[in-house]
């Protein structure tokens, strides 16, 4: 995942309920559980939708694009 923690701590609540809305699998025992974390949203993504990890990846950093926060770029 391309966004990093403080982009994700910064803009936390507001994404959550974009999030909740656009993929109903999380819940909010899931949002406070992952409260702000990179990880432990990754590890959400993984656990609710393993086969379109992907999409929701994408959805995400193309939500941050979208809302004026600038991805950091990873060298792979």
């Amino acid at each position: 995942m391309a966004v990093n923690q403080d982009q994700l701590q910064g803009k936390w609540k507001q994404f959550k309920g974009e999030l909740k809305q656009k993929w109903g699998d999380f819940t909010d025992d899931d949002l406070l559980a992952i409260e702000g974390s990179v990880d432990k949203l990754e590890g959400k993504i993984q656990e609710r939708y393993g086969d379109r990890r992907e999409d929701v990846k994408r959805w995400v950093d193309e939500w941050f694009d979208t809302h004026g926060t600038q991805r950091e770029q990873t060298s792979s």
